[in-house]
């Protein structure tokens, strides 16, 4: 990671202490100033620099000049009875999108979100959450089974609002309570905004701000093949890698997510055969089971095959319910033998299960406020334009 090239910078609060110290240099200020403010930002949490307490008042207000400011705030916090929490964050442009903290205690150990592989110690508590990210508003991809999409990409989220989830996220623990993981699959296709997704990586995982091991970071992508390899050449797959296969073959899953018409399956395979596992770790692919599509026994068998001599975890997901649309979970026998087909074909695979369904904050279901679809699906109760 030591030879990254970054994008520049495109807000002040995503400036690494390096770029700090440089711009802080230009305005006279001595060079241990540039970790003062890398820390308050990333550290604790503060962009706004009138409450930069330690500061002298010349250089908050300079700051302040320079565009630093807090840039989102938790317009509503909902709770789920299985203790999962949705926060609904406001950006400086009135744009919302939604995270999600779920306990790790309430998951399965196999779990993504429990983000435990074989070197880790069992985490288990409800004090010890995982937190799925946000990275657009909206998204493009068009995947017939999720709310993220109905109404289309927005706009991309630049790396310090990425950043800003997770400080809103800190900063209303309780009870002992902290952040031991995240997951980069909530609004949007993490890839897709790919220069601002690298960059927040890197500010998380520095030992100065909220220091979050790679290891503990996973990047879930439909299938951006190019992406895929930029990721493996950026980290050397010390992020965890999820990827949303939901089909076996091309012609269904070309009909789930449109994203197979550009990189088909059989590219996205040798993509995800290329990217480098370290040891005791594996892929983890995802699969949203729907009724009448993708469950069949058949389906399961095409799916060992496809994956054979992959090192890989499979992730079931009977269908969550999302508006506007005909599609739904299977029964639950014909999850049971789905399931059961891949694991006697000696293929780990766990069901996830639904985790605040209550408050729409389960997979599938992060949307867009009052949104509307704007993206064509066969499966729509009401179809949309042509994309």
């Amino acid at each position: 990671m030591s030879d990254l090239k970054l994008a520049p910078a495109k807000n002040p609060a995503e400036r690494l202490p390096h770029e700090w110290e440089a711009v802080l240099s230009s305005w006279g200020e001595p060079r241990y100033r540039a970790l003062q403010v890398f820390r308050w930002i990333n550290q604790r949490g503060v962009s706004d620099p009138a409450l930069m307490s330690d500061l002298p008042k010349r250089l908050r207000e300079r700051l302040s000049a320079d565009g630093l400011m807090q840039l989102a705030a938790a317009a509503e916090t909902h709770v789920s009875e299985d203790g999962t929490r949705k926060i609904v964050v406001s950006f400086q442009d009135q744009q919302l999108i939604e995270t999600v903290l779920i306990p790790r205690g309430s998951v399965a150990p196999d779990d993504i979100y429990a983000l435990q592989d074989d070197e880790d110690e069992p985490l288990t508590s409800d004090t010890q959450l995982t937190q799925c990210v946000s990275s657009q508003v909206g998204c493009a991809m068009g995947c017939v089974f999720c709310a993220s999409g109905i109404a289309g990409l927005k706009r991309h989220l630049s790396a310090a609002e990425i950043v800003s989830q997770v400080q809103l996220a800190r900063s209303s623990l309780t009870d002992g309570a902290r952040l031991s993981g995240l997951v980069f699959m909530g609004m949007g296709e993490p890839l897709h905004n790919y220069d601002s997704l690298v960059r927040a990586i890197v500010l998380l995982s520095h030992p100065e701000g909220v220091g979050m091991s790679l290891r503990r970071m996973t990047v879930s992508t439909s299938g951006l093949v190019p992406e895929i390899d930029r990721l493996a050449r950026d980290f050397a797959g010390q992020v965890q890698l999820a990827v949303s296969v939901h089909a076996a073959d091309s012609d269904t899953r070309s009909r789930l997510m449109p994203i197979n018409k550009k990189y088909p399956l059989p590219e996205l395979i040798s993509a995800i055969r290329r990217y480098p596992i370290p040891r005791r770790r594996r892929l983890t692919i995802e699969y949203t089971l729907v009724r009448d599509m993708n469950d069949s026994r058949a389906a399961a068998e095409r799916l060992v095959k496809l994956l054979s001599g992959l090192r890989a975890k499979v992730n079931l997901i009977p269908m969550n319910s999302v508006a506007d649309t005909t599609l739904c979970a299977p029964d639950d026998p014909a999850v049971d033998t789905f399931q059961r087909t891949l694991r006697d074909a000696g293929i780990d695979t766990f069901l996830r299960r639904r985790k605040g369904d209550d408050i729409a904050a389960a997979c599938g279901q992060l949307a867009l406020r009052g949104a509307s679809r704007k993206v064509k699906n066969e499966f729509a109760q009401t179809p949309g334009p042509k994309l």
